[in-house]
């Protein structure tokens, strides 16, 4: 089992933030543009573990050179069952400098952006804090 798949599981955020490179850029299923750097990457899993019922990971498929990782979930938001997955790239020192999540069906994205929205004050003020 991957490391940051352990600390996901263990809800273990010091954890997963240990794993991210300074310069990570994240890349939500329902946002826009792309949100760089570690502070508001880690507020946003800090959130996405918030709004998730029932999060699990059900598949791990790595690349041999150990620098991508494709991590298959399933959850729910407010009553919507969804299926998602974690795209992983690491640097040189192992550090994720690349994270891309998308989640199907529409149903389940419209619910997990209604949600992420009404954390969005709690996340900005998360990152600005640097925690």
């Amino acid at each position: 089992m991957h490391p940051f798949r352990k600390a996901v599981e263990a809800r273990d955020h010091e954890a997963v933030i240990a794993l991210l490179a300074d310069g990570v850029v994240f890349t939500s299923p329902v946002a826009f543009k792309p949100y760089p750097g570690k502070p508001i990457t880690a507020a946003i899993l800090r959130g996405v573990l918030r709004v998730f019922e029932d999060f699990t990971y059900i598949r791990e498929i790595a690349n041999p050179d150990g620098r991508d990782l494709a991590l298959v979930f399933t959850a729910t938001v407010n009553g919507r069952k969804l299926t998602g997955c974690d795209f992983l790239h690491f640097d040189e020192e192992g550090k994720i400098d690349d994270f891309t999540v998308m989640v199907r069906p529409l149903s389940g994205a419209n619910a997990l952006a209604e949600a992420m929205n009404a954390q969005f004050d709690r996340i900005a003020r998360e990152a600005a804090e640097g925690s």
